[in-house]
């Protein structure tokens, strides 16, 4: 996979959606993380999940924010689901939002799922609001 695409429109949006959501510190991490094996999948992700999926018209941030986290918690994806969580702050989803969506994981994944999604978000919740109460950029979500 010699071939780059990173220079391609749908990378260049993809890279400012997924800015957009995660934030330019979460992104540039894994930007400075990447190596040769692992480029590959760090292009197709920001293309296709962040340059078409994420950039598509018809939904907005907010809404794509509590599906994502509703599915990533339907399939056990912790370390996702908190991920998206933090990136609330950004998506205008609020905790509502993410209690109702984990509401539906509850019914329609099962219990034990929404039960362990329910316990990471509200880890993720404390970390977001000591940082804001520390005065870092990347506060919490609404209450």
């Amino acid at each position: 996979m010699a071939e780059t695409s990173a220079g391609s429109d749908r990378y260049k949006q993809g890279l400012k959606t997924r800015r957009s959501v995660l934030g330019d510190a979460h992104v540039d991490r894994a930007l400075n993380r990447e190596t040769e094996f692992d480029r590959p999948f760090q292009q197709f992700i920001t293309e296709g999940a962040w340059g078409t999926l994420w950039s598509r018209q018809g939904w907005s941030k907010r809404e794509r924010s509590m599906v994502t986290i509703a599915l990533l918690a339907a399939l056990g994806h912790d370390e996702e689901v908190a991920m998206h969580v933090r990136a609330t702050a950004r998506t205008g989803a609020t905790r509502e939002d993410i209690c109702e969506a984990l509401m539906h994981v509850a019914v329609y994944a099962g219990v034990p799922a929404a039960n362990r999604a329910f316990k990471i978000a509200k880890a993720a919740f404390e970390e977001m609001d000591t940082e804001q109460g520390a005065g870092n950029e990347n506060g919490g979500t609404q209450k």
